[in-house]
């Protein structure tokens, strides 16, 4: 099983994530991890960054792949619609999912106040995540349409009002469901 939480940053994916994958029993991949390297080591937007989140990518796709059928998946990611460079990841994406079925999108979304709190966190700024709430207010007020609301196993979770494990939660029944 492949599960995608996808949103827009300051959402809570990787908070989320650390809760899913202890109910279920899952392995977690957070976006920034795969990006971190390439943020640090070249300029942002540039061929060489592009080759770096490549690079990463491949290593980790292929770790993935190497685990256990039966063992879940999570993905964090922002796979928004409108670029090539989106195209390619979600490209990249149905390829990991082919093999690591099912796949299963989750959107999560807040409030916007309760995403320009949460974009501004402390915790956001030791993990080098972006933290303008003016980011938040672009991507709620007219930010790219988020990919994946056709794939067949699709949640759309509003986390305003969770916390972590309570939104992991909902997400644990809804994964349960679908098998």
């Amino acid at each position: 099983m492949l599960v995608v939480l996808n949103g827009y940053p300051g959402v809570g994916k990787l908070t989320i994530g650390i809760e899913l994958i202890r109910l279920i029993d899952g392995r977690l991949l957070d976006i920034h991890s795969v990006y971190n390297i390439a943020f640090a080591l070249t300029e942002y937007r540039t061929e060489a960054f592009y080759d770096t989140v490549r690079a990463v990518q491949s290593i980790a796709d292929e770790r993935v792949l190497a685990l256990p059928p039966e063992v879940p998946i999570v993905l964090t990611e922002i796979l928004t619609k409108g670029s090539d460079w989106a195209d390619e990841c979600w490209r990249r994406l149905m390829t990991l999912a082919e093999a690591r079925r099912p796949l299963c999108m989750v959107h999560l979304r807040c409030d916007l106040e309760e995403n320009k709190r949460r974009i501004h966190s402390e915790g956001r700024r030791l993990t080098r995540k972006p933290r303008d709430p003016a980011m938040a207010e672009r991507n709620q007020e007219g930010g790219a349409v988020l990919m994946g609301r056709d794939i067949a196993n699709y949640l759309a979770l509003d986390v305003t009002k969770l916390s972590a494990y309570h939104a992991a939660s909902e997400i644990a029944s809804w994964l349960e469901s679908r098998s």
